[in-house]
């Protein structure tokens, strides 16, 4: 793969958390080298308050965030995809669509703050858990020298990193 920037879409059922949180943490820690989208399943039809709350804390623009199904992404106009990744258990057992470009896939399962029951706090705290897993795969996924994988390697080292350990030891 060339030097040039690599398009990732980011999938989750209702596009209304994590696939948005990783829109969003791709955009700040891969800018310039890759270009984030995010799409759902069956999009909810907006994004959660706590994901815009927090998002905003984290000096994020949330001005043109919104739900998108994934059919957005599979049409022949559609920006080609160089990687697709899953974020929820849910959406990576589901058919997908056939992408444009052949992007190379992987899981990385990411807990659903939207179903987490706890006070507003204990909720808050676990967006921003769930947050920075994604954010910290990222991190890793960004520091990747994709020009110097060949497909297969590259293949292997992204499903690798849906599986790094979490920081109470739990594999995900």
């Amino acid at each position: 793969m060339a030097n040039r920037e690599y398009n990732v879409l980011f999938l989750c059922t209702g596009n209304s958390a994590r696939s948005i949180m990783a829109e969003c943490a791709i955009g700040r820690w891969g800018r310039g080298k890759f270009k984030g989208y995010s799409a759902g399943s069956h999009p909810k039809g907006a994004i959660h308050p706590m994901t815009l709350e927090l998002l905003k804390e984290l000096n994020y623009d949330t001005s043109n965030l919104r739900c998108k199904s994934w059919d957005e992404f599979a049409r022949a106009d559609s920006p080609p995809l160089d990687f697709v990744f899953t974020v929820c258990d849910r959406a990576a057992a589901e058919q997908c669509p056939l992408w444009p470009g052949q992007p190379i896939t992987a899981h990385w399962g990411a807990p659903d703050p939207v179903a987490f029951q706890g006070t507003d706090e204990e909720r808050r705290r676990f967006f921003f858990r769930v947050y920075s897993e994604l954010e910290n795969r990222i991190k890793i996924f960004t520091s990747l020298r994709i020009e110097a994988l060949d497909s297969f390697a590259l293949e292997q080292r992204v499903r690798e990193i849906g599986r790094i350990k979490l920081p109470d030891g739990r594999e995900r």
